[in-house]
């Protein structure tokens, strides 16, 4: 009958480096680069972070006399709205809505309607009829200007929005509606002569034709005698806005 063989274990490594009572201490391994750079960051950072502080307390103190005296703000500036207009004086928004679905903040609110013959406020077939703006929720991004499809819409450099009235914040197509300007006519009114849409958007029409005069503006669900009726004889349609859901504003929550 043969011995089992004897097999020696060994030790584990980390049990195998313990020091023994009354055995001599190993030397301390040396620091790596690593280290040393992160201890020297970790006294540099506060440092730097001082010396901040310190040259902002002996710089001189800047005071704007505001609102007496503004400061320019820059050519990009992201202020209200502007819907624009053709040199002729119609509109340049369609209606398409394509701004109010890129807003991220839900503040535009948008209605189309048809353009007629007999009451014409944009070149194509259709026009804003109802055009808002909830500056309450209006976030000043500027997305909406890049989704408009006819440049109708651009920012302004206004920014003195603030009101204690929520449902002033919310601005209508007539409080954004660009000014007249020398040549342009108020809409509604027919199109230059020969003209059409496109070449509207291509600039070959650069005022409005001799003898245009404003249509006569009709609300929603009016008829052309009714609409005729509220200006009174003899009394010219631009010299009357013609109220209706139009000019109503809709507060969305």
């Amino acid at each position: 009958m043969t011995e089992p063989e004897v097999t020696e274990r060994r030790r584990p490594m980390a049990e195998s480096k313990k020091q023994t009572p009354g055995s001599p201490a190993s030397p301390a391994s040396p620091e790596s680069p690593h280290e040393s750079n992160q201890s020297k960051q970790g006294f540099q950072n506060p440092v730097a972070g001082f010396g901040v502080t310190f040259k902002a307390m002996f710089k001189k103190r800047l005071t704007e006399q505001y609102p007496e005296q503004q400061k320019t703000t820059a050519p990009r500036f992201h202020g209200r709205h502007q819907l624009n207009r053709h040199p002729d004086g119609l509109e340049k928004c369609v209606g398409c809505e394509l701004c109010a679905w890129a807003c991220p903040a839900d503040a535009i609110y948008v209605e189309g309607a048809d353009n007629t013959e007999e009451e014409r406020y944009s070149p194509g077939e259709r026009y804003g009829r109802v055009y808002q703006i909830n500056y309450a929720r209006c976030i000043l991004c500027g997305l909406c200007i890049e989704a408009c499809p006819t440049r109708a819409l651009t920012m302004t450099n206004e920014f003195e929005l603030a009101d204690s009235s929520r449902e002033n914040l919310i601005y209508t197509k007539e409080q954004l509606l660009a000014g007249l300007e020398e040549g342009m006519v108020e809409s509604p009114h027919s199109i230059f002569p020969g003209m059409d849409e496109q070449d509207y958007y291509r600039g070959l029409v650069t005022e409005a034709a001799p003898g245009t005069v404003p249509q006569v503006a009709r609300s929603k669900g009016e008829t052309p005698q009714e609409a005729a009726s509220d200006f009174g004889d003899g009394e010219p349609a631009s010299g009357k806005v013609v109220g209706g859901p139009a000019s109503e504003k809709v507060i969305r929550r």
